[in-house]
């Protein structure tokens, strides 16, 4: 150790003293720059990694900060989704208020029967805002169904689609009878006894008759979608698709028809 410590400063007193040594050191600083760079390469790759390392903590911060504001946005959209639909809902349903002669009352669909062979449903209007038994119930593109059980707050709402359920309807275009039944399927209702010879066709709109005093006359029950006569049997098979929303249909109207002796309460019926 003590040779390589005097070798050392023996050579940096040359380094100082001579002069012609100029040509070797520079020799000598070519011969071990790669050296220099293989030396410095830990110390880069240490430095870039820590850079990367804290890059990539920073990008995964930012997208996780942009992905929950993605889905804040998405959730907003969502809903203003929602609220468009319902304010749409709601000018239709105010379109075929203005339509109604009789008085109505809005209620809102608060609660669906569970049962797969009911067709019924919960609204929020009951004995106290005047509900009756029996009293129709519309959406904003037809007969929807009647009310079959009356609470002080809420009531209970038997749709036309229900295999208990039956109406009588006329053809729009001819006044032809027929009744309307409910067959468990929310699409569909059956026209029962319709003899082959009446005068009834795909597209036909049905409306209420009238008749029985249950229903108002005039408002849309459902449209022809299938008439088909079976050879040998002396009525024909006529199906049709429900012109109220029954699947969907969130606001609805409660009528008080004119002259029924039943009136809701002043501050919730609407004019016409």
């Amino acid at each position: 150790m003590a040779a390589i410590a005097v070798l050392a400063m023996a050579l940096i007193w040359l380094d100082s003293h001579a002069p012609w040594l100029q040509p070797l050191r520079n020799a000598t600083g070519y011969l071990i720059l790669p050296a220099q760079k293989v030396a410095a390469i830990p110390a880069a790759m240490a430095d870039w990694f820590g850079e990367s390392a804290a890059a990539r903590q920073e990008l995964q911060a930012e997208n996780k900060k942009l992905t929950a504001r993605n889905l804040i946005l998405e959730t907003k959209a969502q809903r203003l989704a929602a609220l468009e639909a319902e304010n749409i809902e709601l000018r239709e349903l105010l379109s075929a208020s203005e339509q109604i002669d009789d008085r109505v009352l809005v209620s809102t669909l608060i609660a669906v029967d569970p049962d797969p062979y009911s067709k019924q449903i919960l609204i929020d209007k009951g004995s106290e805002d005047g509900v009756f038994l029996g009293q129709p119930v519309l959406d904003a593109y037809g007969l929807l169904g009647q009310v079959v059980d009356v609470l002080p707050r809420s009531s209970r709402v038997l749709m036309i689609a229900d295999s208990n359920h039956a109406i009588p309807v006329q053809v729009n275009r001819n006044g032809v009878r027929a009744i309307a039944a409910g067959t468990g399927s929310l699409a569909e209702l059956e026209l029962i006894y319709v003899p082959n010879t009446a005068d009834i066709q795909q597209g036909d709109l049905l409306v209420s008759s009238g008749l029985g005093g249950r229903y108002p006359k005039g408002y849309p029950v459902a449209r022809v979608d299938r008439v088909e006569n079976i050879p040998g049997k002396p009525f024909a098979s006529v199906t049709a698709r429900p012109s109220a929303h029954l699947d969907r249909s969130r606001h609805l109207l409660l009528v008080f028809q004119q002259g029924s002796g039943q009136v809701p309460p002043e501050t919730l019926w609407r004019k016409q």
